[in-house]
């Protein structure tokens, strides 16, 4: 099997020591080209992991590595190169004058030469949708045009691992789905691990993977149907499931016997459709 992109080994974290652990040994590998949600309840620390993969925090305990190189104060330089993240709010990422400008900022901090630089602004701008507001003042854009520029600016210097850390949170359903929809198309073409840390269950039963925190912990991992169909658990540690999911379990307890677990409303039609033609 490929070396991972991604490792945590047996990773402790704590703000304090007076305070308690937020990670509690926490291990997992994740792979170049895959997709994986990260989710839990507020407090529960997947934000924290965010910060640790960036090397905006350390850990106490254990090992993370990106590209089987560990991330400490000596390598964290290098280590941002390969990482990209996008935060909730993209204001706090903007520093140029125009959208150019800030897409530009990260390349130049890395010396990548001016021809380069054009280029790469145009192939980033066009790929999430931006490429008509390159001298457009970032101030004048719409939240959704904010954080497509904000993804522009971290793909410009090409890493090989992209987070986004609640990215979607601030805007409305159909931005979030714009936004993802650019993620996941960029994601696929360029081979990107791709993490997300998020509380919108539409993004998350896109990934390949989902990885559960509760208290500190991996609570759990795996596919995103064997994930939500553990409803009543993730119910007991305050986490939700997606619609189709609920309306499916509902259904089957009122002896609507469904052939799967559907997540999606496509599926729980197919489902229905093949049940009632059999009548």
């Amino acid at each position: 099997m490929a070396k991972p992109v991604i490792s945590f080994q047996n990773v402790s974290f704590r703000y304090d020591e007076n305070q308690p652990w937020v990670l509690k040994n926490v291990s997992f590998e994740i792979h170049k080209n895959e997709w994986v949600a990260i989710i839990g309840h507020n407090g529960s620390g997947k934000s924290t992991i965010a910060k640790l993969l960036n090397g905006l925090l350390f850990p106490q305990k254990g090992e993370i590595a990106i590209n089987g190189k560990p991330i400490n104060e000596e390598t964290v330089w290098d280590i941002r190169k390969e990482v990209g993240m996008v935060f909730q709010n993209p204001d706090n990422q903007f520093v140029g004058a125009t959208v150019q400008d800030d897409v530009a900022f990260g390349m130049e901090n890395r010396g990548i030469p001016r021809e380069e630089m054009e280029k790469r602004i145009d192939e980033t701008l066009q790929a999430v949708g931006m490429g008509e507001y390159r001298l457009t003042e970032p101030h004048r854009l719409s939240g959704g045009q904010k954080q497509r520029v904000a993804i522009a600016s971290v793909l410009a210097v090409s890493p090989e691992v992209l987070i986004l850390d609640e990215a979607t949170a601030m805007l409305d359903p159909r931005g979030r789905e714009e936004i993802m929809h650019t993620v996941a198309n960029l994601q696929q073409s360029k081979e990107l691990a791709l993490i997300t840390i998020t509380h919108d269950l539409h993004e998350v039963v896109q990934a390949d993977r989902v990885i559960v925190m509760n208290e500190g912990e991996i609570w759990d991992e795996g596919l995103p149907r064997e994930i939500f169909s553990k409803k009543d658990e993730l119910q007991k540690i305050g986490l939700d499931v997606p619609f189709i999911t609920a309306l499916a379990a509902e259904l089957q307890k009122n002896g609507i016997a469904l052939q799967r677990e559907p997540l999606y409303g496509e599926e729980l039609l197919e489902d229905l459709w093949t049940l009632y033609s059999k009548m």
